[in-house]
Formats: structure tokens, C-alpha cells, sequence
């Protein structure tokens, strides 16, 4: 079946949805984190907020210039108090949105989106990046 441009601006919106997961869930293990590397983990969680931030604003004006509407609800946020399980939680997150943008990538080429295509490829680097530095 071929994709059409609400099925890109739909999945554009999933995408949205998972990054506002993401800046809430990093905050929030930033707050939670506890023992000896507290101050570590704070840091590295914090500094994963910016990046999210980034790619929601590109996501949200993408959706608008495609005709739709941004969702304004996140994904289902996952908290935990055990510093591995957030990293756990983390690495899941990650590894769910590299596909996710993989599947947009294919959807974006296939409509001729090819400025959209490329940034999405961009944000999978940069999503593959904070998955390495998680393992």
C-alpha cells in the first residue's frame, strides 16, 4: 500500500509524541538517579534534554508545513528509581525510535520528501549516538 502524506504526517506525529517521552523521562531520571554516581548520571541525563528538545521543535514544524497538526501529548512515560533500570528504559526508548525513523526515512523518500528524508537520516545519527553512549 502506498504511503500517503497524512501517513507521513501521522507517523511524524509518533515521532513527536516519543520525543516528548523522552525530554520528560531524561529530566525526570536526572531528578531520580541516587548513590555514588549520582552526580554522573544526573549530568549525562541532562545533557540528553537539549538534543530531544531540538528534534521536537524540527518535528513540529515539519507537521505544520505537511498540513497537520501537531500532538501535544507524549507517549506513555516510563520512571523508575533504579539507576539500570532508567538506563534500561533508555536504551529501549532509543532503540524503538532509530526504527521508528528508519520506517519515516522509507516513508519521506517514497513521497519525495527528500529534505525531510535527510534530516531524518541526521536525527537517526544523532539517536544512534545517545543509544552508544547508554550501552
Amino acid at each position: 500500500m502506498a504511503t500517503t502524506k497524512q501517513d507521513l504526517i501521522d507517523g511524524l506525529n509518533e515521532d513527536l509524541a516519543a520525543e516528548f517521552q523522552a525530554i520528560i523521562s531524561y529530566r525526570l531520571f536526572a531528578s531520580l538517579t541516587s548513590g555514588p554516581y549520582r552526580q554522573e548520571f544526573r549530568t549525562f541525563f541532562e545533557g540528553e534534554v537539549p538534543d530531544e528538545l531540538g528534534h521536537a521543535a524540527y518535528l513540529a514544524d515539519k507537521i505544520v508545513a505537511l498540513g497537520g497538526d501537531p500532538v501535544t501529548e507524549p507517549r506513555p512515560v516510563e520512571i523508575s528509581q533504579d539507576n539500570r533500570e532508567m538506563f534500561e528504559i533508555a536504551l529501549k526508548a532509543e532503540t524503538e525510535t532509530i526504527s521508528r525513523y528508519e520506517k519515516r526515512i522509507a516513508q519521506a523518500e517514497e513521497l519525495g520528501e527528500t529534505g525531510l528524508k535527510v534530516r531524518l537520516e541526521d536525527l537517526v545519527s544523532d539517536e544512534t549516538q545517545h543509544k552508544e553512549d547508554i550501552e
